[in-house]
């Protein structure tokens, strides 16, 4: 009996093993070029690829899950998943909730997207929730109007309810280039935060560690860099 019971026991710990190293992704899945789901209903993007090379570089089996903006920290704290990977900012305030990796995009630019370029920037600003352009547009002295998806954010603008958007130019980019110059960029760029990286729970450091070290593999080869220009351009900030 003894012995049926430590062998239960050790398969037991087989298998709480085993599936540790299954990691759950979670992402948005509506912030294109950085995570969006195609026409097969899969997790499609830039994040998407780099994550799936970081998880074989890591040698982890990796599931990909979808959860709205605004509850996505919460959701990871209370272990819905594992990781976020999110297009997700890195800032002081967030670091205080959670962990994250290094960056593995440089610190980008933000921007205002308008019907006009002489709009009004003081005015009423539109940014998706929870966001650091939405905490900027706070502090800014215009008026906030939050939206918790980024759809809405740019639905906002074209149908006149706010003056601009405010949110990641990688994001605005290839929709001010696809409205025909029904939207344009407005004022100037402004810098945010200290890059995007993978936000984790402050107790997966066993976790963090693998994904830096294949963050940084990827850095090093200069596989990161090729991604960045194929899903950003050209022009996108590498390392």
């Amino acid at each position: 009996m003894k012995k049926l019971i430590l062998s239960a026991a050790a398969l037991a710990l087989t298998a709480g093993l085993a599936a540790a190293q299954t990691v759950r992704m979670g992402t948005e899945g509506a912030y294109p070029p950085y995570n969006f789901i195609n026409d097969k209903g899969e997790v499609d993007g830039f994040e998407r690829e780099m994550g799936d090379e970081l998880c074989k570089r890591a040698e982890l089996t990796c599931e990909w899950v979808t959860n709205e903006w605004d509850s996505i920290i919460p959701n990871l704290v209370s272990g819905n998943y594992d990781t976020i990977i999110a297009g997700m900012s890195i800032t002081d305030e967030r670091d205080k909730v959670i962990d994250f990796t290094q960056a593995y995009i440089p610190p980008a630019a933000s921007s205002y997207v308008a019907l006009s370029a002489d709009a009004d920037l003081k005015g009423v600003i539109a940014a998706q929730t929870a966001t650091i352009q939405a905490g900027h547009v706070a502090e800014s002295g215009a008026t906030l109007l939050e939206f918790p998806t980024p759809d809405e954010t740019i639905a906002a603008v074209r149908n006149g309810e706010a003056d601009a958007v405010f949110a990641d130019k990688d994001f605005l980019a290839p929709i001010v280039e696809e409205s025909g110059g029904a939207l344009v960029f407005a004022g100037e760029d402004v810098q945010l935060g200290g890059g995007v990286g993978m936000g984790l729970r402050e107790s997966d450091a066993e976790l963090k560690g693998k994904f830096d070290a294949a963050i940084q593999s990827m850095k090093d080869d200069g596989t990161l860099n090729a991604m960045i220009t194929k899903w950003f351009g050209d022009k996108a900030m590498v390392w």
